[in-house]
């Protein structure tokens, strides 16, 4: 059968070397090609294969796969250039009704051993597997064949081995859980790392496209190349000339005397896929392609060639990539000037982004390990630059630019680990002007961009800016400075009035700026001169020296109470005249971060440095100060923490949610809004505790229900209801407070008049005790996955819009996050002497929402509100869910876009 995750062609993935292949579905057809797969191993592994040396045995393991159509069969393929290099294949026991297990097997071509091959494929038969409801492999091996039994044992699921005689039994469980996932983060990094070798240290490089004029940008790259002192081989084509700056030139890719590894593609937008057709042919392993003005068809025929091929492929639409590594020293790029060497990882979306990014950096005098202008990101893209920046044993930086996402978790994953190891910033482009506007009252609008990327971004440890200055402030203090291990700021300043202005930009940044202990300010006015205040800010008076200003900032670096010093300094007559320059007390190495303002620079950020004694980074503005600072605040924060896991829960029924929604989108193809009674069921399955509750559809029936649901007040609420009903207030279908049976009649007669046949029933609850009105809720988002969104509930909450989200699968640390990030949170522990709302039992109701949209895809919208939090408990009273029918792809499955 066909896997519908790999379509019908299948999907590309990166072997341990970087190599490409193609894993798809077997075919009836493919017969032939795992027969030559077989006919071309040798005795030996003809044994481990089959446990004998039949060449019978090889012809009916072919016969096999002619007869993949058959239920309980899966076989998966991995090709290369049309030739079966390998195989993986579970069978279910027919004879078993229900079963859950499944037999495996998987061979690989003897060239392709020791290259990933055989793990790649059980991969996707994992997750194919686990599609059709299977939980266990059994794998029969010879105890000889180590290898195998090492592939098995290295997937990062759960293996248990049986022997019997020479023959070992392993059962493998498919649990995918965090141990699995991050052996799959391992594999991929690696592979990913591998191939991205000939793009960025490349043994030769080719210009196909180098003009003769100087305006060429193809002549530009090259000049760049030469000028930059490549150490390696250079050639260029062109078919008019025989050479270019030096350069010996061929007139087609073809005519080379040598496959380049890597091939610099300037020519005009229509001549590309021929090109890299004939790169491919020639034996090139990876292209940047400069053109842009790609049509989808092109783009798909251009990405076509790179996958047959096995190229990676920086672009379309790029200003090229450069690598400043000493045994490289390739500047690939047609920008003006060369960055520094240095280790700052630099990639982006956009080529002048890129320039000013790499002008800023180069002023700052921080250098670059490399830079990719990823363009149009039909390739490469930001999770392989993070990996490769992760590995190649110079970045202690990453700054990026990114106008949109291909696989958003993947690299959510990605940057959580590379975090740990170097600060990662990035411009948070693409922010709109709908994702600004005030929330609507259902999940899916409150779901804004803007939230959804900051989620992101949260969870993932990255530093997000918005501007390419705001990048560079916060760039230069995380470089140059160590982290603060608070958010205590103390601000000392040469001009009083300076000084104010610095504290309150510190506080308008989340900072904190304490007045400073006694012992500590009695020791600042011992340092400084008679009239100086030791307040916070403090006051050092125009006439402060370098010496005295530096025994000053000392003093507070080593103070437990100061997380931070901001230094803000304004030019006085009083330095021309003496030459104490109080500016040379800022350099210095000291424990904790120490920034600058000098109001009388022209540059926005510099870094001031002192031979063989650090630098400092100085800004012209306090508020461009304080918000770096609050950024490296944030990071030592999310640092200090542990990485969050995954709660496990009891009571869950993936099974019955799964069988309701399969059950209501047979019924309903196109999806649609789920009845009370299917919300309340779906709920259950998850232990989302609800409010008690009936259905009635006629007068009497609502007057029956709430004598038997009327609370200790004994009132009631109706809730009118019809498929896809919004804003239940707005529409005037709730009646509240209703006692005794008269009531709730003249209640139902005024609903059932108002809305006549649209309504199809009321929802009938007794009225809840009060407490904090919340929201909570599922968005699926068709690129970011599952989003799960919290805050303020009621008719409040398309008012204030004050909402939280994260993507799923929460883990504890990300719960405690979102709840604390509304600004209503303070309602929630206690405010002003109040008692602290059931906190557990909201992170329950969160975790179990971000279960529910895990395992459920086609879960489009789920919307809780209001939720009613108080000491005592949380009570979800009403819930909206919709279904469509989706499939959304693994994002952890290794493949290639």
């Amino acid at each position: 059968m066909v896997n519908t995750a790999l379509g019908v062609e299948g999907v590309h993935a990166l072997l341990a070397d970087g190599t490409t292949v193609r894993i798809r579905s077997a075919r009836t057809d493919d017969r032939d090609g795992v027969r030559s797969l077989y006919e071309g191993m040798s005795e030996e592994n003809l044994r481990f294969r089959f446990f004998g040396v039949s060449r019978r045995s090889a012809e009916r393991a072919a016969e096999r796969v002619a007869h993949c159509d058959k239920p309980g069969y899966q076989g998966l393929l991995a090709v290369v250039d049309d030739v079966v290099v390998g195989i993986a294949e579970y069978e279910v026991d027919d004879a078993r009704a229900g079963s859950t297990s499944a037999e495996i097997s998987v061979a690989v071509a003897d060239a392709w051993h020791h290259r990933g091959v055989g793990t790649l494929l059980l991969e996707h038969l994992v997750h194919a597997a686990r599609e059709a409801g299977i939980t266990t492999f059994i794998a029969d091996a010879l105890a000889q064949n180590a290898a195998v039994l090492k592939v098995f044992a290295d997937l990062g699921l759960r293996v248990s081995r049986h022997f019997e005689g020479p023959e070992v039994r392993c059962s493998i469980r498919l649990d995918e859980d965090e141990t699995y996932l991050s052996a799959v983060d391992v594999r991929a990094a690696s592979a990913d790392r591998a191939s991205l070798l000939p793009l960025l240290r490349p043994g030769s490089v080719v210009v196909v496209g180098a003009g003769t004029k100087p305006t060429s940008v193809g002549r530009a790259v090259l000049r760049n190349i030469r000028d930059g002192h490549f150490n390696g081989r250079v050639c260029a084509v062109n078919p008019h000339a025989h050479a270019i700056a030096h350069t010996p030139v061929y007139p087609s890719v073809s005519d080379l005397p040598y496959p380049p590894d890597l091939a610099v593609i300037a020519v005009p937008v229509g001549a590309v896929p021929e090109v890299a057709e004939q790169c491919g042919l020639r034996g090139v392993r990876a292209l940047v392609v400069l053109a842009s003005g790609f049509d989808a068809e092109g783009a798909s025929t251009l990405l076509d060639v790179c996958r047959r091929h096995g190229m990676r492929l920086v672009g379309p639409n790029c200003l090229g990539l450069a690598n400043t590594e000493a045994a490289v020293a390739l500047d690939a790029t047609f920008a003006a000037h060369r960055p520094l060497p240095g280790g700052a990882g630099v990639g982006v979306q956009s080529g002048g982004v890129g320039m000013a990014l790499l002008d800023g950096l180069s002023r700052l005098g921080i250098g670059v390990s490399s830079f990719v202008s990823l363009g149009d990101k039909l390739d490469v893209s930001s999770n392989d630059l993070l990996c490769w920046w992760e590995g190649d044993g110079r970045s202690e930086l990453a700054l990026l630019h990114l106008e949109s996402f291909g696989n958003p978790r993947a690299f959510s994953r990605t940057a959580r680990r590379v975090a740990r190891r170097m600060p990662v910033l990035t411009v948070d482009a693409g922010r709109s002007a709908a994702g600004r506007r005030a929330a609507a009252a259902h999940t899916a609008a409150a779901a804004t961009p803007t939230m959804t990327r900051g989620a992101l971004f949260s969870q993932a440890g990255i530093t997000a800016t918005r501007t390419i200055a705001e990048l560079l402030d916060a760039a230069a203090l995380l470089h140059s400075q160590p982290l603060p291990t608070g958010g205590s700021v103390a601000v000392v300043a040469n001009a009083a009035g300076a000084g104010v202005l610095a504290a309150d930009a510190c506080v308008e940044a989340g900072l904190k700026v304490p007045e400073l202990p006694a012992r500590l300010a009695a020791g600042l006015l011992a340092d400084l001169p008679d009239g100086a205040c030791a307040g916070n800010p403090v006051d050092a008076t125009a006439v402060v020296g370098a010496a005295a200003l530096r025994s000053c900032v000392d003093r507070l670096t080593t103070h437990d109470g100061v997380d931070a010093v901001l230094v803000v300094l304004v030019p006085t007559a009083l330095v021309r005249v003496t030459g104490d320059d109080p500016r040379l007390a800022l350099t210095g190495r000291r424990s904790r971060p120490v920034a600058a303002v000098l109001l009388d620079q022209a540059e926005t950020v510099r870094l001031l440095r002192a031979e063989d004694d650090g630098s400092v980074p100085a800004y012209a503005d306090a508020t461009s100060a304080a918000c770096a600072l609050a950024h490296a605040v944030t990071r030592a924060e999310w640092l200090a923490e542990p990485p969050g896991t995954v709660p496990e829960l009891s009571g869950i029924d993936s099974d019955g949610a799964t069988s309701l929604v399969d059950g209501y989108l047979a019924e309903r193809p196109d999806g649609g809004w789920l009845h009370p009674r299917q919300c309340a069921e779906l709920l259950s399955y998850y232990c989302i505790r609800q409010s008690p509750w009936s259905w009635a559809e006629s007068e009497g029936e609502t007057a029956r229900a709430a004598a038997l649901l009327a609370g200790p007040n004994g009132l009631v609420a109706l809730k009118a209801h019809w498929p896809g009903l919004q804003h239940k207030s707005d529409h005037g279908a709730i009646a509240l407070d209703l006692g005794g049976e008269a009531a709730v009649r003249r209640a139902y007669s005024e609903l059932a008049a108002r809305f006549g046949d649209l309504m199809t029933g009321v929802v009938v609850q007794p009225m809840a005790p009060r407490g904090v009105e919340l929201v909570a809720g599922i968005v699926q988002d068709s690129v970011f996955g599952p989003l799960v969104l919290f805050g303020l509930g009621g008719t409040a909450t398309d008012v204030l819009a004050d909402h939280a989200a994260r993507l799923a699968p929460l883990t504890d640390r990300d719960v405690h996050a979102l709840i604390r990030a509304p600004r209503c949170a303070p309602l929630l522990f206690g405010h002003r002497g109040g008692e602290p709302v059931d906190l557990e039992g909201l992170e329950q109701l969160l975790v179990r929402l971000s279960r529910m949209a895990c395992d459920l895809p086609e879960l489009a919208e789920a919307d809780l509100n209001p939720v009613v939090a108080r000491p005592d408990g949380v009570l979800t009273l009403d819930a909206r869910i919709r279904l469509l029918p989706r499939h959304m792809q693994d994002p952890y499955l290794r493949r290639l876009r």
